[in-house]
């Protein structure tokens, strides 16, 4: 002889896991560092704010488009910062709430500055004596 079963639910009662609890599990279930799992949540948590506390899965590729533009344009972010901001977007869509998203064309992407190279001439050296070492232009 059994007990009856027991139809009071205690999952219904159990709370729910909050999102960024859920995108912690997956990053280390996919042993990603720990330093990746802090970034990547806070670019999630930012993005969150960033539009109003409005739940991801009601967002989408055109949400991803202003805040990474946003991120550019107003906060003058640099090109990996913002790569960053992108892939933890993408893990967020991809890997926790099972969402593809389109390729996100519309996004202003931040420049990295130009960088000139620093060319040393050998002969500059040698000939300059005790002056050390002086620019190419004569400056």
């Amino acid at each position: 002889m059994g007990y009856p079963p027991d139809h009071s639910s205690h999952a219904a009662s159990a709370p729910q896991p909050t999102l960024v609890s859920v995108v912690r599990e997956r990053l280390r279930l996919k042993h990603y560092s720990l330093r990746t799992e802090q970034s990547d949540v806070g670019w999630i948590r930012r993005y969150i704010r960033f539009h109003g506390r409005r739940h991801p899965r009601e967002m989408g590729a055109a949400e991803i488009e202003i805040f990474l533009t946003a991120l550019a344009v107003d906060r003058k972010v640099s090109a990996a910062t913002q790569n960053q901001a992108l892939a933890a977007l993408l893990f967020l869509y991809r890997e926790v709430l099972g969402v593809e998203l389109r390729w996100l064309d519309g996004i202003t992407r931040a420049k990295d500055p130009e960088r000139v190279p620093v060319v040393m001439i050998y002969t500059l050296v040698l000939n300059r004596g005790g002056r050390g070492v002086v620019s190419p232009t004569g400056r």
